[in-house]
């Protein structure tokens, strides 16, 4: 697969992260993306020199859930298979009812809807969920339905997510390595037990959260590789997340 993907001309790449700066976008109670500037500037040597330390929570912008995160005794980040971190998306598409219905939670009848177009979701798929909530993007007031932080901001969270009896369904009748949704949580956001991730999670079922671009990518034919921060026994961690569009084969 990777070999046709990058043998053709005129393969596309897309970022599918945000960068952290201080305008990323974290959980209302996480650390938020902090950077300190070490050095930057000529030394005494005479040349130029660049360093810098930074703190954030796992969980924040363009990050990856390992399974631990809400399944005890599953994997941690470095635990996670690479091969399940790789491969053909599946994009379903609902931002045009999101858009009216922040609370919105994809079930079965979207992922049905989606194979009856499309085809079975095939084994060793990446299922990515487009709400379209990268258009909101870093407007936290937009993006997570609240500017404000704390314990007190959790009630106030409105967003997307993948509603449990389609996270059900997905482990009991299909054979996906991931999901990726565009939104802050695979949960939405009035979720206070978060039953999709712990149903994912429970199978060593990997997670990607924040994810960039995804208006970017088609239904099918897109291949998708996920490189998270490798923290021994994390729960997550900062994400690198691309596409690719095949060109059309070399000749």
């Amino acid at each position: 697969m990777l070999a046709d993907l990058f043998s053709g001309a005129g393969a596309e790449w897309i970022d599918m992260s945000y960068s952290y700066d201080e305008r990323a976008v974290f959980w209302p109670t996480a650390q938020p993306f902090e950077l300190e500037v070490v050095s930057a500037g000529i030394t005494e040597g005479g040349y130029y020199y660049a360093a810098n330390n930074f703190c954030l929570a796992e969980h924040g912008g363009t990050h990856f859930d390992a399974p631990i995160h809400f399944a005890e005794g599953k994997h941690t980040s470095e635990q996670v298979p690479i091969d399940r971190l790789v491969g053909p998306a599946v994009v379903v598409d609902v931002s045009a009812v999101a858009e009216s219905d922040p609370d919105y939670q994809v079930d079965v009848d979207d992922l049905e809807a989606w194979e009856a177009e499309h085809g079975r979701i095939p084994d060793g798929a990446i299922l990515l969920l487009n709400t379209g909530w990268g258009s909101r993007w870093p407007d936290p007031e937009r993006f997570l339905g609240t500017a404000r932080t704390g314990p007190e901001a959790i009630p106030e969270l409105h967003f997307p997510g993948l509603h449990r009896d389609a996270a059900q369904w997905l482990v009991d009748n299909r054979r996906m390595d991931a999901l990726g949704i565009d939104t802050p949580s695979i949960d939405y956001g009035q979720s206070t037990l978060f039953e999709s991730h712990r149903i994912l999670y429970a199978e060593n079922i990997p997670a990607f959260e924040n994810v960039a671009a995804l208006d970017r990518l088609p239904a099918t034919g897109a291949y998708v590789i996920a490189l998270p921060m490798k923290i021994a026994g994390g729960s997550g961690g900062p994400l690198r997340i691309v596409g690719v569009l095949p060109g059309s084969p070399m000749r």
